[in-house]
């Protein structure tokens, strides 16, 4: 599990390989990842964004933004935690991904990026 607190919110996730499947003649590999978004400052906060840069080991940089995650913008109360899980597809074996989420307090409705810490995207048949 990889982890990283930023501004009082802590970020978790945990990966997984999902498989392999065909697309177009090429070798496509399924991962999955499950997020945790921890509040453990003493202010309510709001997810309202998400920016992704998804990297694989042939050289393929893909960046992802937008609104909340996977349709939500999920409001945090002081102690309180947001899980979710999505996916990514990759042209090769192993990759990883980082980026942030763009959070607002809702106390003082201050804007801030929460930095979502580069994790491992690997194939356990490809692991040294």
């Amino acid at each position: 599990m990889t982890e990283q607190v930023t501004k009082g919110i802590k970020i978790s996730v945990k990966t997984e390989f999902e498989g392999t499947f065909y697309k177009n003649e090429r070798i496509n590999y399924a991962f999955s990842y499950e997020i945790s978004i921890e509040n453990l400052s003493g202010d309510t906060t709001q997810l309202l964004a998400r920016e992704w840069t998804i990297m694989d080991s042939l050289n393929d940089t893909e960046t992802i933004t937008g609104e909340g995650v996977v349709g939500e913008t999920p409001i945090i109360l002081p102690g309180g935690s947001h899980s979710y899980k999505s996916g990514c597809i990759l042209r090769s074996p192993n990759g990883s991904m980082k980026g942030f989420y763009l959070m607002k307090n809702h106390l003082t409705s201050n804007q801030f990026q929460v930095t979502i810490p580069v994790f491992k995207l690997n194939a356990v048949f490809a692991q040294n």
